[in-house]
């Protein structure tokens, strides 16, 4: 082989090891299913990652670009989702620097349980369409809610 495409085939094998080696950035795990937009399912996960304390305050936030590659989805809906999470107060964007966790507002309790509101509507109304009692579906949510935050466990209900 001529020394010219030797040295290109070692480069072209640097550049393969390289790729090989990149590791997912994507701060939050997500599987996309079927019949729920994408830019919400990532809403949600970057939501849960940000409530349960695996991704902190300050923290860096996938770019765009990052988010696209990475979930492999079109960067318009990469783009809706990290626009919705700044919408919400989720995140912060800084020229220059990107897309960080925002530092959480201080509400008062009631404040917060009232942002809630329609997604507390939605789950009630939906166990009542399914017939699940009252006592089941607090029993429920409690386990969920512990089951995200770990640091209330064994604390019982107010």
């Amino acid at each position: 082989m001529p020394l010219g495409l030797h040295r290109l085939a070692l480069i072209h094998l640097r550049i393969r090891c390289i790729g090989c080696i990149n590791t997912p950035v994507t701060p939050f795990s997500i599987t996309i299913q079927p019949g729920i937009p994408i830019s919400d399912q990532i809403v949600f996960a970057a939501k849960r990652a940000i409530l349960s304390g695996h991704m902190r305050s300050g923290e860096a936030f996938p770019s765009v670009r990052v988010l696209s590659k990475e979930l492999r989805i079109n960067p318009n809906t990469a783009h809706r989702a990290v626009t919705e999470l700044i919408n919400a107060g989720l995140l912060v964007m800084h020229p220059g620097i990107g897309t960080v966790v925002a530092t959480p507002p201080d509400v008062s309790p009631r404040e917060r349980t009232k942002l809630l509101g329609r997604q507390i509507e939605e789950l009630v109304v939906e166990a009542a369409r399914l017939g699940v009692e009252m006592d089941e579906l607090i029993r429920s949510i409690a386990k969920q809610y512990e089951q995200l935050n770990p640091s209330i466990r064994g604390q019982g209900r107010r």
